[in-house]
């Protein structure tokens, strides 16, 4: 969503006027996002501030796959250490896990504005005694009205620097979220179409199980750097409504 829908607290283009002409072509929808520091009720709610009515099944954050790779990792719960905000640590409580730093079964990392240097601490010296080292995603910035700002990737990399250890990475390009997104919407990935911002992850990973893919260049991703991508997206638009059109 952020770089296609809205950048910061602005929207990109008329967003009603872009869902309207989506239901009328009748395409089925899911808004998959990396941002994992609000919850999907957060996301409906923001939407339906500019008009946009979707339902909370219909948004997919890393939080979802975060939740469930480690419910199958550790079916029993545990407590987890978190860098992040409430998207993911409600994601986690509503899965029975408990958000905190005592015998901690798992370090998990997503975009913190309330970043300091105490978390990171505490961070590296539980991934530095082997618990294991969880991502959100991997993007190094996060695009504002006023440009790009440090992303959940740039705090990943002073953990990954002070640890020497690299991240499971559970949002784009890795395939969960995309898997979600498939079985909620019951498609193939053949008949399904990846819209984002981000050549490296979104389409990225949209490429590598097989979905066509569109890039939008309200968000991030330079127009020479789309078209030097390779393979190249399916198609490449200057935003989200002159695609749809």
């Amino acid at each position: 969503m952020d770089g296609v829908l809205w950048q910061g607290s602005q929207p990109i283009g008329d967003l009603p006027s872009i869902f309207n002409r989506i239901c009328q072509q009748e395409w089925k929808v899911i808004l998959a996002t990396n941002n994992a520091s609000r919850t999907p009720q957060q996301y409906v709610e923001r939407l339906a501030g500019y008009g946009v009515h979707v339902e909370t099944w219909q948004v997919i954050n890393s939080a979802h796959a975060i939740t469930s790779y480690l419910s199958k990792q550790y079916p029993a719960g545990g407590t987890v250490y978190v860098i992040g905000e409430e998207g993911i640590t409600e994601a986690l409580e509503e899965n029975g896990f408990k958000v905190g730093e005592e015998n901690a079964i798992a370090v998990v990392v997503g975009i913190d504005r309330q970043l300091s240097y105490e978390k990171l601490c505490r961070a590296t010296l539980l991934i530095r005694s082997g618990v294991p080292f969880i991502g959100a995603n991997p993007d190094r910035t996060f695009p504002t009205p006023e440009g790009l700002v440090p992303g959940a990737g740039a705090i990943l990399a002073a953990l990954e620097t002070a640890t020497s250890v690299k991240p499971l990475i559970m949002g784009k390009p890795s395939p969960a979220m995309y898997q979600l997104a498939l079985e909620r919407l019951a498609t193939s990935p053949a008949e399904t179409l990846v819209v984002g911002d981000r050549l490296e992850t979104d389409i990225a990973g949209a490429q590598a199980i097989g979905c066509r893919t569109a890039l939008v260049l309200s968000g991030v991703t330079p127009e020479a750097d789309a078209y030097a991508w390779q393979p190249p997206p399916d198609v490449i638009a200057r935003n989200l409504a002159s695609l749809v059109e």
